[in-house]
């Protein structure tokens, strides 16, 4: 029995992130069974990224800048850790807009000792 949404979808709907596709993610978030989908499908749409004869930088850090601005506290640690798995460029530009969202500081804010 597959899982809906499939990570062929999840990766479909990352590599757009048109208006509908980002109501689509907002869903996604709302469900934690559904993250193992999410994870899944940014490792196929950044895989897919660093396959392609061009790269665009900009679009995949803008990717991880909505994902760090709109993904749940509970899933930002995976965000990172995804985007640091690889030194690949298309993993580079992700990490560099999900850091500039600054979600993981939101999550989890530095203690004050």
């Amino acid at each position: 029995m597959s899982s809906f949404p499939d990570r062929e979808t999840v990766a479909e709907k990352l590599s757009t992130l048109g208006e509908a596709e980002q109501s689509f993610m907002q869903l996604l978030f709302e469900n934690p069974q559904q993250d193992e989908a999410l994870a899944e499908g940014l490792f196929i749409y950044l895989d897919n990224a660093t396959k392609s004869r061009f790269l665009n930088s900009l679009k995949l850090e803008r990717c991880g800048e909505w994902l760090g601005h709109n993904a749940p506290g509970r899933i930002q640690v995976r965000l990172m850790e995804i985007a640091k798995s690889s030194q690949e460029p298309a993993y580079l530009a992700f990490r560099q807009g999900l850091t500039r969202s600054g979600g993981l500081e939101r999550a989890y804010p530095k203690a004050k000792v």
